[in-house]
């Protein structure tokens, strides 16, 4: 059974007999909104990251791209670049709950600098929780207020910020069967998974498994995969696309979030069954 807290700017989804929301999702006024934390489903632990030190644009589960006509929705003007644009979410509606489903949406005007809105990004999310795993999954959709060109990058999209630490390292594993970050990066494949080490966390590591559906544009998109274990799929390695004035498009994606090392034979399953639908 799920419960929840809510307020306009943030969204706690708890878990029956857990004090500790099993994630939040946040949404401040002006601000990029976030997943974070996320807890392992046994509720020990949190195996998303917020503002690390190496990225401090990053927060947990979150959406951003490089180049939309110019302007960047990716560093949050922390490095100083003028043309970085602005996230201004609508206050959120309380979430919709059905025993062990919840679900909510989070819709957030895209601004350049100079306050013109380039695009409305709706997330349209759910969240399912089974007896040792849950599942995130995300419709996510952007309609343009005008002809918009998204540039080519190597990276942009979802991205997963876990709490990657170098003396502890983890695991990564693609559907291809590519299993370290460096074979990783910048190839093709319809899921990711990571595993690693959580602080506090003292019975065995936990993490996610991070799913393209096959109806997204590009499928299956190359991933991003940077060197602290962020991972995003990401349409924009691939090339520069178009949007004109009033057109949207949509993703789907969907993670799986688990304790323990990676099942192969596992993720692939719940996959299959994710493309299925």
């Amino acid at each position: 059974m799920l419960t929840f807290e809510y307020s306009p700017q943030s969204l706690s989804i708890f878990r029956s007999g857990q004090a500790k929301p099993l994630l939040t999702q946040n949404a401040a006024t002006d601000k990029r909104p976030f997943i974070h934390p996320i807890l392992a489903p046994d509720g020990v632990g949190e195996l998303t990251e917020n503002e690390p030190p190496h990225h401090r644009w990053q927060h947990g589960l979150y959406v951003g791209l490089n180049d939309v006509n110019g302007y960047g929705f990716w560093t949050e003007g922390l490095t100083g670049n003028p043309r970085d644009g602005t996230f201004h979410p609508y206050p959120l509606e309380p979430p919709s709950i059905s025993e062990n489903r919840a679900s909510w949406q989070v819709v957030t005007d895209w601004k350049t600098p100079d306050g013109e809105v380039l695009l409305t990004e709706k997330q349209s999310w759910s969240c399912e929780v089974q007896s040792d795993t849950f599942t995130l999954d995300l419709d996510w959709n952007l309609r343009c207020h005008s002809d918009l060109k998204f540039g080519q990058s190597p990276y942009g999209g979802l991205f997963l910020r876990m709490p990657w630490r170098p003396e502890t390292h983890g695991a990564v594993l693609t559907s291809e069967g590519l299993n370290s970050t460096e074979t990783a990066e910048g190839n093709r494949a319809c899921w990711i998974a990571l595993s690693m080490p959580i602080p506090s966390r003292e019975n065995g590591p936990a993490g996610f498994a991070f799913f393209e559906h096959p109806s997204n544009p590009e499928f299956p998109n190359p991933w991003r995969v940077d060197e602290n274990f962020g991972i995003a799929p990401s349409r924009s390695i691939v090339g520069s696309w178009l949007l004109a004035e009033g057109e949207s498009v949509s993703n789907r994606y969907r993670l799986l979030v688990f304790t323990g090392e990676i099942n192969a034979e596992f993720v692939q399953a719940q996959w299959s069954q994710f493309s299925d639908s």
